[in-house]
């Protein structure tokens, strides 16, 4: 089982032991506020293949690049105007920018599984300070098994991953509990590849337009974009209007759901129906379900205005069937 040390006390201790993680070529459980991160130096390529080992990761799913500021990800990456405007509108947070990536940036060819692209973004907290304080860019995924649920909780991440990980920093529960929103831009125009903890309408108050969305079949141009993914244990049934007694519920807005009372367990995402609690509540749920072994985990309908969207981007995903990947041959369309 990894280490798991507390930043509450001692941040300044925590970041000096991620640091010396990192500097070691090791894997480090990282706290964002998306999710828990699998952290290693994006620049070290034997550090990043680290990371696809842990989680068994297909080698043709590119890694997002975690950066201090602006000022770093400049020297990896093409801004244009379009691009330079929604990095200073929402870094740091949980927005990730897919741009062109410059000839001269050390990253390891590993993180983006051979595109000309570079997928990256600025967290809040004491990710940022780590960066910083390390000086270089950290390839971050979500510090899980491939496919299955994401951490939002240092716990998570020490039983999903046990030793494979150095040591693991505790800063309590991730606030939006959902992946970062990834928008690729190019030629002036923003495209949705993979909906997250930032909605689209505060993208696209931003941006003017209506953002567009990714339509090359198979393509795999950022992470999260798999079919099957977020995956528990068992089953995933969703948009349920009645549960069987055997089956975990995973309510919303406390709704008429038939048998509801007879169900193994319920677990509320939010009685009150506020979307951005039942986002920083999902994958923690859904880990408390799969762990009360039910035949099924059943959900809620959960509307799609809003953070909804990425809420049933993730649920369409946890419920497709496993093994359903794109063909990793057309990755670079």
């Amino acid at each position: 089982m990894a280490d798991i040390l507390s930043i509450a006390d001692a941040p300044e201790r925590a970041i000096d032991a991620a640091c010396s993680v990192l500097a070691r070529g090791d894997l480090l459980g990282l706290p964002t506020e998306t999710v828990y991160g699998l952290a290693a130096d994006a620049t070290n390529g034997e550090a990043v293949a680290h990371i696809y080992a842990a989680k068994g990761r297909p080698r043709f799913n590119p890694l997002i690049c975690h950066m201090s500021d602006r000022g770093m990800a400049e020297m990896h990456v093409r801004f244009e105007p379009l691009a330079e405007k929604l990095a200073d509108a929402f870094w740091p947070g949980p927005l990730t920018l897919v741009l062109p990536r410059l000839k001269q940036s050390p990253v390891a060819s590993l993180v983006t599984a051979g595109l000309d692209t570079l997928a990256v973004r600025v967290p809040r907290g004491i990710a940022g300070d780590i960066i910083r304080r390390f000086g270089r860019p950290i390839a971050a995924p979500s510090a899980n098994r491939s496919g299955r649920i994401s951490p939002t909780r240092a716990e998570h991440v020490a039983h999903d991953l046990g030793e494979a990980v150095s040591l693991v920093l505790d800063a309590g529960p991730c606030a939006v509990g959902l992946e970062s929103t990834i928008v690729k831009v190019e030629s002036g125009r923003a495209i949705l590849l993979r909906p997250g903890g930032l909605s689209r309408d505060e993208i696209e108050a931003v941006t003017g337009h209506c953002l567009l969305r990714h339509e090359t079949p198979g393509a795999l141009e950022a992470p999260g974009m798999m079919a099957s993914h977020y995956a528990p244990d068992a089953p995933v049934r969703l948009n349920v209007t009645s549960v069987a007694p055997s089956e975990v519920l995973i309510d919303f807005a406390d709704q008429p759901i038939v048998g509801k009372e007879q169900a193994r367990a319920v677990i509320e995402l939010s009685a009150s129906g506020r979307l951005t609690e039942a986002a920083a509540k999902l994958f923690d749920a859904m880990q408390r379900a799969d762990r009360l072994g039910g035949s099924a985990i059943v959900f809620a309908p959960i509307p799609t205005t809003g953070l909804g969207e990425a809420i049933n981007d993730r649920l369409q995903r946890a419920a497709a069937p496993r093994g359903v990947e794109p063909d990793a041959g057309t990755q670079f369309g």
